[in-house]
């Protein structure tokens, strides 16, 4: 039987035994923190700083041709090696100065799998590594635009901004909105769509002689239809050279060359027959050839002519007009000044292999591609403002009207 003394005992032996297990549980619990944070501390010592960021994800199927790259925050680029994925082509690339960046010296190849590897290390020297394994956006996803002047030429006042792309443009406000293009005259450049694969721009007036132009393309990424994208991303600047506009008179069978306003040279032309009347309107020179072949099968006539060496050929339409030297008429009547004898383009006197002081070698030496040459009084219609370079055709107006920004 046992007494209440000894049960007292019992108790607070439990309760001891109790306190004592909890002491212990308390010390243990004390050392268990004191090891998470040793642990802690010990994977931070071995944890990089630096964060390595390569622009193309890992497994990416529409990458960039133009921004790939990799770029590190925390520390400091110290190797990164592109190949072409599956081959030891080493892609070409360089590290920034600040050691923060790189990228490819040369744009990438379309539709192209690469492979880039990259090591950083931060400011106690503790490496960080990334790795990307990637293709770039292929042709069947992709459109381009082609592009008329090209970067660094003069060109002469006439001559529009012209974007011909290589598959159809469905969101023609995004397109149109990633190509800016300003002149250093201040003249307001509007965009016009025809169609859509086309696009050209210009000011309402001609461009200030001596003004410089710059287009900025930045269409990489852009969706320009369902799936599609753009991969072009560039700055192109030209320049305005001086004033020159030449005035047919179809009437007269006369060029006046204006310059800067002032009238350098009349010269005697023939324009196009009556069965073959030349466009009337403002065409702007998009071609020189010193010589060229003309064959009427290409422009449906079919085989009225075939001359292999037509000298001093400057284009004015895409349908075949040109303003050409003729050293094939008749030496004993000539047609210069007196009457139009051509298939519809603008004749001058020449001879042949476009050697010799004429008129037409003379017009040839000064014309710059995008000058101008208007045609009046001619029994033809006005020139399609598609048709060549010759948007100027359209009233401003209309122009506007077909911008989609």
């Amino acid at each position: 039987m046992t007494t209440p003394d000894i049960r007292a005992r019992r108790v607070l032996g439990a309760c001891a035994a109790l306190m004592v297990g909890s002491l212990t549980l308390t010390a243990c619990g004390g050392s268990a923190n004191a090891d998470n944070k040793s642990a802690k501390d010990s994977k931070d010592s071995k944890t990089s700083a630096a964060t390595i960021a390569i622009s193309a994800k890992d497994g990416a199927t529409d990458a960039s041709i133009n921004a790939t790259g990799v770029k590190v925050s925390g520390g400091k680029l110290t190797e990164v090696k592109m190949t072409v994925s599956g081959t030891s082509a080493v892609v070409p690339g360089e590290i920034s100065a600040d050691g923060t960046s790189w990228k490819p010296k040369e744009q990438l190849e379309r539709g192209t799998k690469y492979a880039i590897s990259a090591t950083a290390k931060d400011a106690n020297n503790r490496v960080a590594a990334a790795n990307s394994i990637f293709t770039t956006v292929s042709s069947a996803n992709s459109f381009i635009g082609t592009y008329t002047p090209d970067n660094g030429t003069t060109v002469g006042v006439g001559m529009p901004v012209s974007f011909t792309f290589n598959k159809a443009i469905t969101d023609k406000k995004a397109v149109q909105s990633h190509i800016t293009v300003s002149s250093s005259s201040g003249q307001q450049v509007v965009g016009h769509w025809f169609g859509t694969q086309r696009l050209d721009f210009r000011p309402e007036e001609y461009w200030k002689a001596g003004s410089k132009v710059t287009m900025k393309i930045d269409l990489d990424g852009v969706e320009g239809a369902h799936g599609t994208y753009g991969v072009q991303k560039k700055t192109v600047t030209f320049t305005i050279g001086r004033s020159q506009v030449a005035t047919v008179d179809a009437r007269t069978q006369t060029m006046t060359v204006v310059r800067d306003g002032q009238t350098v040279k009349t010269v005697p032309v023939s324009t196009g027959s009556p069965q073959h009347t030349t466009y009337n309107g403002q065409m702007v020179i998009s071609e020189k050839f010193t010589q060229t072949r003309m064959n009427s099968q290409t422009v449906g006539l079919g085989g009225e002519y075939d001359i292999p060496d037509v000298p001093h050929a400057m284009r004015l339409t895409t349908s075949g007009t040109f303003i050409h030297g003729n050293y094939w008429y008749s030496k004993g009547n000539p047609p210069f000044g007196r009457e139009g004898t051509s298939h519809g383009c603008v004749g001058l006197a020449d001879v042949q292999g476009a050697q010799g002081s004429t008129s037409a070698k003379w017009f040839y030496d000064n014309s710059l591609i995008g000058d101008v040459v208007i045609v009046k009084n001619s029994p033809d219609t006005t020139v399609a403002p598609d048709n060549g370079l010759n948007g100027w055709n359209m009233p401003w107006s209309a122009w506007t009207a077909g911008s989609a920004v």
